[in-house]
């Protein structure tokens, strides 16, 4: 009952905590910091049986890395291998030299020092993601390099952990215990490809097929601790090993066990990060202030230094790279883990201890704070007299030559949304060009006859390099809200006749694109609700035409609550904004309209649909107001000025359907 007691108490604080940081928009993990310094026995002493919470504890460090294993592939890895090789290996080796440097001349011998360079290395996988899933930056390129570093680093705990009894003195560096630490990791590398390859797979499929979602989620469990019992067998910890158990489960059942793990996780870290919070001495905080203060500051500057340097060496603009250094500039939960193993081995005493912990959490509180100013701080740094190719990034594409069409379309980002874009402008025979931030994805598209450049597009430079004084329209379609928001002024300012339009996540956004310039901006949230309304309306089986107008209504009405009309963008960006009884559509002519072979005059679109043509396109030639003696012919798209219902008339008969 004295347990369960504990227990009440951290939930019911934790409830109230994590309430005033929503409030105080602070993210939850510095609430359940905070609910550990309450809590602990440094604090009131709310709690007695730390070492029960601890026991919990290590069940929510499994349930943590087990998910962060599930996110994991090992085609994630080769995708983002550059990063992480290069990247990471630049960022741990610069930040482990540095720290382990400044530890020994503050006077520790150099088995501590590499130790505490071990420690001062690792990030927080957890925080990081969390935060870049809260902004959607997951996909972004600061996203995608902060995450291929952070992966390097939960992939090199296991040569760490391997080494610290040598560090500690508990087993000497002798040519049997070199095989055997090259046996240990060459064992758990072919384990984890066996079981990845073959085992976990058939085992799953098994599973699957029973449909029984009790059945599946035993079984997660059992391959999760079964895994972390197995390489803690092997003298590797525990969490290592739920991190493996979640690497082997990954890809195409990845998804439900995340979906049957995550509310376990989520109760069971909450216990982490409060023990976490409880071993902080807040009276040796308090006795070392100034300079408790003053270590941790240099590591996040040194962290987010190292972190940038590495980025911009495998490409990044300065811009991303300084959002990538500020990302991952904190103490992570896996130097927790080496820690404690560590302390074991005699490598850290009382004092270093508790000052490992005081940083340790003092930057894992700071993260979010930086993670939220961050934007503006790697502005700042873009406008410093630092040469133009760190600005821009070094990556670089043979043979990218400069954009020379006109009236052209540019299109910022190359994930789904773009390829569907380009895909279209390039069956409808439009000018497009293309600017993505991944090296790797440029070269290949490149390499396959696509018109796309690497660069910066939040760089006039790079926007120039496209054309973007001579383009009709630009289409951003990335996640960086900051960017698109940078993008769209410096496009506005290039070109006054540009049409931008911009997809963005939340509504919130629409405001600022469009006093900024954009003529659309198009919110994710609001479209999939309007999509998920449509497809709900033809499962009740009204006509689609119906459906169809209805929708545009809804759209109608939506936007016109979000949006307000820019100072800088036309006075009349669309034709409804002036008239709104008229609307301008382009139609197709298909072969089987009886208007197929008809000219404009015999066709009597005036009088029959009370609308006006004002353009023909054939193939890539364009008739701007077309004479009355031109002949329609199938495949022609016609310009079409007139009422809403009147067009839908007329577009059934273009596509041959009579009213």
């Amino acid at each position: 009952m004295f347990f369960l007691h504990d227990i009440l108490v951290i939930i019911g604080l934790s409830t109230v905590v994590l309430y005033l940081c929503h409030r105080l928009q602070v993210p939850v993990i510095v609430g359940f910091l905070v609910t550990g310094l309450l809590t602990g026995p440094y604090g009131f002493r709310l709690v007695g049986d730390i070492e029960a919470v601890t026991a919990l504890s290590e069940i929510g460090v499994i349930a943590l890395l087990f998910t962060i294993g599930l996110e994991f592939s090992f085609k994630n890895l080769f995708e983002i291998r550059r990063t992480a090789l290069i990247g990471g290996t630049l960022q741990m080796t610069l930040t482990l030299a540095a720290a382990a440097g400044v530890a020994h001349v503050f006077g520790q011998p150099w088995r501590v020092a590499i130790f505490i360079g071990f420690l001062t290395a690792l990030s927080s996988t957890a925080i990081v993601m969390k935060l870049l899933q809260d902004r959607a930056e997951v996909e972004t390129p600061q996203g995608v390099n902060a995450l291929g570093i952070l992966i390097f680093q939960d992939l090199i705990v296991v040569p760490m952990m391997i080494l610290l009894p040598f560090l500690g003195g508990a087993a000497q560096v002798t040519q049997e215990n070199i095989l055997l630490l090259l046996a240990k990791s060459a064992g758990v590398v072919l384990f984890t490809v066996v079981a990845t390859r073959w085992v976990v797979p058939w085992v799953l499929l098994k599973v699957t097929q029973t449909q029984s979602r009790e059945l599946f989620l035993l079984t997660m469990v059992f391959i999760c601790l079964a895994v972390a019992s197995l390489t803690y067998a092997a003298g590797l910890s525990l969490a290592l090993g739920a991190f493996l158990a979640g690497l082997v489960i990954s890809d195409e059942y990845s998804h439900q066990a995340m979906g049957n793990i995550l509310p376990f996780r989520d109760i069971f870290a909450s216990f982490f990060f409060v023990s976490v919070g409880m071993l902080l001495d807040l009276g040796f905080l308090a006795r070392h202030p100034a300079y408790i203060l003053t270590i941790a500051g240099g590591i996040v500057l040194i962290k987010a230094f190292v972190a940038t340097g590495s980025s911009l060496v495998v490409g990044l603009p300065l811009r991303a790279a300084a959002l990538v250094g500020l990302a991952i500039c904190q103490i992570g939960e896996f130097s927790f883990i080496l820690a404690q193993t560590g302390k074991s081995q005699g490598l850290l005493s009382g004092d270093l201890y508790q000052e490992f912990l005081a940083l340790s959490v003092l930057t894992m509180m700071a993260t979010p704070f930086l993670f939220h100013f961050s934007p503006r701080i790697a502005e700042a740094l873009t406008r410093l007299p630092l040469p133009r190719r760190w600005k821009r990034g070094t990556s670089h594409v043979h043979g990218a030559k400069r954009f020379h069409e006109k009236d052209h379309l540019v299109i910022i980002g190359f994930g789904m949304t773009g390829r569907n874009i380009a895909k279209a402008a390039r069956e409808t025979k439009i000018p497009y060009a293309v600017l993505d931030m991944n090296p790797d994805r440029v070269r290949d598209e490149r390499e396959k006859g696509e018109p796309i450049f690497y660069g910066d597009a939040t760089h006039e430079a790079v926007l120039n390099h496209v054309n973007i004084h001579q383009a009709r329209t630009l289409v951003i379609v990335i996640n960086d809200a900051a960017a698109s928001r940078r993008i769209t002024a410096i496009a506005r300012h290039l070109n006054r006749r540009l049409h931008i339009i911009v997809r963005t996540r939340f509504l919130e956004e629409i405001k600022p694109l469009m006093d900024l310039g954009a003529n659309e901006v198009v919110p994710e949230e609001f479209e999939a609700s309007v999509e998920i309304f449509s497809r709900i309306l033809s499962r009740y089986l009204l006509p689609e035409d119906e459906i169809h107008r209805f929708v545009e209504e809804i759209r109608s009405d939506g936007y016109a609550m979000f949006r307000n009309p820019s100072k800088h963008a036309t006075s009349c960006p669309n034709i409804g904004d002036c008239m709104p009884d008229m609307d301008l559509r382009s139609l197709r002519v298909h072969g089987t309209s009886p208007l197929a072979g008809k000219t404009i005059a015999e066709a009597n679109l005036g009088n029959k649909y009370r609308v006006t043509v004002l353009a023909v396109r054939r193939d890539a030639e364009i008739f701007s107001i077309p004479p009355a003696e031109l002949d329609l012919q199938p495949e022609d798209i016609l310009f079409i000025v007139g009422p809403p219902e009147k067009m839908m008339e007329l577009e059934k008969v273009l596509r041959g359907k009579r009213k």
